[in-house]
């Protein structure tokens, strides 16, 4: 009975993690494509524009920290005149943009 229990939540978990990267795939796709590319390369028109990061880098990934990743999404970026690059997210628990940033590092090569 203990077997089946963990075997059953083990499932579960796997199941809840599989969903929430749907869901942060289809948020990236919606929301930061369309300047980061739907590879992370920050190879579209956009991106070239405001010098997105291509974050199938390895260097790049590594210099990444998620915490910074994850004021940016907030935030947003602005250069040093104070342009904006990139609008802060809106709409998008804390959650969201966690699962926004591992999906970010699923480009990583």
């Amino acid at each position: 009975m203990k077997k089946l229990l963990a075997l059953s939540i083990a499932v579960a978990t796997v199941v809840a993690l599989s969903a929430r990267a749907e869901e942060a795939k289809a948020i990236y796709e919606k929301d930061c494509a369309k300047c980061h590319g739907t590879d992370g390369k920050g190879d579209t028109k956009m991106g070239k524009r405001l010098g997105a990061k291509d974050y199938t880098d390895p260097k790049v990934q590594e210099e990444l920290k998620d915490d910074v990743a994850m004021k940016a999404i907030k935030e947003g970026l602005k250069n040093a005149e104070g342009k904006t690059l990139m609008k802060p997210a809106e709409g998008l628990s804390d959650d969201d943009i966690k699962g926004l940033v591992a999906h970010m590092r699923t480009f990583k090569k």
